[in-house]
């Protein structure tokens, strides 16, 4: 069994429309998911590979994914990353503004060209940023955003990652 609280504007896309969503993520993950909707919080029921599934595929929703993108998390060859923003931006909400804008970038342009680049999907959302891929490219996009989040100028971080791509 796994409590987990995730964020009030993200239950609605969880549970999907005629509860589409939570039905498909307790069927491919064979879990019982209670949603409290006031609250915020889920609590997962089943045997404990089932629910670390589950919770990874949720909280991944919470951090913004859509479900699709989320649902790669039941492939063990995926994993889910989570950046917290507030570790680069102290306590200040300009400068944690400022850094989400550089990884999204001008019309998401920077996180698009990431998520070629490194073959992932990047979800910048509250203070964190998240990333799903197979495992062998999270590490790659992770130090690619870490990067961007420590003031790297974006085509330095782009040739690290062509540079760690052909290495």
């Amino acid at each position: 069994m796994q409590e987990l609280k995730i964020p009030k504007e993200r239950i609605a896309v969880l549970i999907g429309t005629k509860s589409e969503i939570k039905s498909k993520i307790q069927k491919i993950t064979k879990t019982t998911i209670t949603i409290d909707s006031q609250e915020g919080d889920v609590l997962i029921e089943g045997d404990s590979l089932n629910v670390y599934t589950a919770t990874l595929i949720i909280k991944a929703i919470a951090r913004g994914f859509n479900p699709d993108i989320a649902l790669l998390l039941r492939n063990d060859k995926f994993a889910l990353e989570i950046l917290n923003i507030t570790d680069f931006s102290g306590k200040s909400k300009k400068k944690l503004d400022r850094l989400k804008g550089r990884v999204i970038g001008s019309r998401g342009k920077s996180r698009n060209t990431l998520e070629k680049l490194t073959n992932t999907n990047i979800s910048v959302y509250g203070k964190t940023i998240a990333i799903i891929g197979l495992i062998e490219d999270i590490s790659i996009s992770r130090e690619a955003v870490e990067k961007l989040l420590q003031g790297s100028a974006h085509s330095n971080v782009y040739n690290f990652i062509e540079k760690q791509k052909t290495s």
